[in-house]
């Protein structure tokens, strides 16, 4: 099983939190400060996405918000297969690394204390690319379908939710199979995916039980008889 966790880590030059009183000897004209977090998110994204993609993962998403006087840069990554906690660490070390070098020769990125948290992707996030329909064959999925000028027969039926299972998901096209039967689907018909969480049924799950418990049984027959 895939493990899934987040590692968090205050960073700064030598662990200490930055201050947000004025710019360091090594600021640079022009870099992006104050408010602009989007101008910040572009440049966060240029140092931080090339450490992600030699690691050999996918940066997903990557946030900057504000907790009180502090900046919370929040980073996604993933790989197929995915991403387990000591991958996450490593990614984590690597980035506050480069974050670190980026500011010593280019002045503040995120000006003041901010607290890098790096994770793998949750369940409740969308599928929108090709790479995440591919991640998530198998596992059941609720999308909007979306009428098809055309297609005369999408076209009346107009936008509908269907439920189904992925079955295969290339760079062009995803295959779902639903209580209807499968169903090919362009990427451009399909909104954002969304991953449905699956429960055991008890009766499953007792079944499984009685048949576990029969083999147990068979297994201490056989051994008597070893015995005999």
């Amino acid at each position: 099983m895939t493990q899934r966790g987040r590692a968090t880590r205050p960073t700064g030059p030598s662990g200490r939190p930055r201050r947000a009183d004025g710019p360091r000897d090594g600021d640079r004209a022009g870099a992006p400060r104050g408010g602009d977090l989007g101008a910040r998110r572009a440049r966060l994204r240029e140092v931080i996405e090339p450490v992600v993609t030699a690691a050999g993962y996918d940066l997903e998403d990557l946030a900057v918000s504000r907790a009180g006087r502090r900046h919370i840069v929040r980073v996604i990554v993933d790989a197929d297969g995915g991403i387990n906690l000591d991958a996450v660490a490593d990614v984590s070390r690597a980035v506050s690394v480069a974050l670190d070098a980026a500011e010593e020769a280019g002045g503040d990125i995120v000006a003041g204390e901010y607290q890098l948290e790096v994770s793998s992707p949750g369940v409740d996030r969308p599928l929108t690319l090709p790479r995440h329909w591919r991640r998530n064959v198998g596992r059941l999925v609720k999308v909007t379908v979306r009428g098809t000028p055309g297609r005369p027969e999408q076209r009346a039926a107009g936008d509908r939710q269907v439920t189904g299972r992925v079955i295969e998901a290339d760079d062009e096209r995803v295959v779902l199979e639903t209580d209807a039967g499968r169903a090919e689907h362009s990427y451009a018909e399909l909104g954002p995916g969304r991953v449905q969480v699956e429960f055991v049924r008890l009766d499953e799950a007792d079944e499984s039980d009685e048949a576990g418990d029969i083999d147990d049984i068979d297994d201490e027959d056989d051994v008597e008889d070893e015995e005999r």
